[in-house]
């Protein structure tokens, strides 16, 4: 049974486990669960003491101050419209991440994990009839990457983080029966069979670093072993999946020829190409005014004057698909410092805890998002930035 204190809290408990089961499912369900944890809360009165406990907490304050230099980067922003757009995007990290740090509780843990690996299952379960011809492509599924849900560029951090979940129940030294350990088997290798059936390549890449960071979790005492494990099973699924994947065969391929073929000038319209361009001409943005940014909302308009400049034929961006980029250049090195302070802080109040298995998905959180974001701004999305608040809602709470 979910455990709780109180009618209050009962119903906070419920609509957290309903909302981490919603998490991979539906956009909508997700965000009317959340936000009734908050209205309750807002209307439930005690004040005092719910401002103590977000008080008390670090990884609250750390939030609700990066939250807030968005806000004060209003001022000197000339594009107030998409500023307050940048705004609303980021509301999670006042209203959402500090509310729920206080509401969590460490002894329904395994509710939330399980709630949201179903939500993975079933998301997994669409993935391949759609794979094997059952039903009929739908949502963002198509041929080649049939990911209904969600696109293949959240689905497949979803499921690199939901393989590392079920992967450290089975090492954190929890006494597990045969039949379990049976299942979760089963499930890892389901999610990673899943995983090169799609075109997600950041999501790929999180998984691998995920894998490096069970073997030195599981090799505590053996760094050597560490090293040719993680080493020998990324070579392992690599190598399995180039030969019998075609999308993966396909990614690669494509990527390595982009890399190896950059031009500035002409290579415009690949992955790869665009990413290099949105780094360079954000680089001259960041230069403009390193310490405290352009604003909030200026960095459409001025990315589009450099890049008539330097890359007149290249597309056009809103956001840079790189996040240190983004808060480099709304907020500059201000920003960014307030930014990385959140996850030192998930490092650090990981590392104080007494539970293994806790212990290392909080290091895993900080880690696999520092990994990711250099490729897109994940925390702008909601399916990830969600998944970021929630799990890091009862990691890091003092409850």
């Amino acid at each position: 049974m979910i455990n709780y204190h109180g009618p209050i809290d009962r119903i906070y408990q419920y609509l957290f486990v309903v909302a981490c089961f919603f998490l991979p499912l539906t956009v909508a369900a997700n965000n009317i669960a959340i936000y009734l944890i908050v209205l309750i809360w807002i209307f439930s009165g005690d004040y005092s003491k719910k401002f103590q406990k977000i008080k008390n907490n670090n990884l609250a304050i750390a939030s609700i101050v990066f939250f807030l230099l968005h806000v004060v980067a209003l001022i000197w922003t000339e594009n107030i419209s998409w500023g307050l757009e940048i705004v609303r995007k980021m509301l999670p990290f006042l209203l959402v991440l500090p509310i729920l740090l206080t509401i969590t509780r460490s002894d329904n843990v395994k509710f939330y994990i399980f709630a949201f690996l179903l939500a993975i299952g079933i998301s997994e379960l669409l993935s391949y009839l759609i794979w094997f011809g059952v039903i009929e492509p739908f949502g963002y599924a198509y041929a080649g990457s049939p990911t209904p849900i969600m696109s293949h560029v959240s689905y497949n951090p979803f499921l690199a983080f939901a393989i590392y979940i079920v992967v450290n129940e089975l090492i954190s030294g929890k006494k597990i029966s045969q039949y379990k350990r049976a299942i979760y088997t089963f499930f890892i290798l389901t999610m990673t069979f899943n995983m090169f059936i799609t075109g997600g390549r950041a999501g790929q890449i999180m998984f691998f670093v995920a894998i490096i960071l069970l073997a030195f979790q599981y090799f505590k005492k053996s760094q050597i072993k560490a090293i040719y494990t993680s080493v020998g099973l990324i070579a392992l699924i690599s190598i399995t999946s180039y030969n019998f994947s075609p999308v993966f065969h396909e990614r690669i391929q494509m990527a390595y020829h982009e890399i190896v073929n950059y031009d500035a000038n002409s290579d415009l319209d690949t992955s790869i190409g665009l990413r290099v361009n949105f780094l360079l001409n954000s680089w001259e943005i960041f230069n403009s005014s390193p310490l405290i940014g352009v604003g909030t909302g200026d960095f459409p308009d001025e990315y589009k004057v450099i890049n008539a400049v330097n890359t007149p034929n290249a597309t056009e961006t809103s956001q840079p698909h790189n996040m240190y980029m983004l808060i480099l250049t709304q907020l500059g090195l201000i920003g960014l410092i307030s930014f990385l302070w959140m996850f030192y802080l998930q490092f650090k109040i990981a590392l104080a805890s007494d539970n293994q298995s806790i212990r290392n998905i909080g290091i895993a959180i900080p880690l696999l998002f520092l990994t990711i974001m250099w490729s897109d701004s994940y925390l702008l999305g909601h399916y990830t930035s969600n998944l970021f608040i929630l799990f890091s809602s009862f990691i890091y709470s003092n409850r």
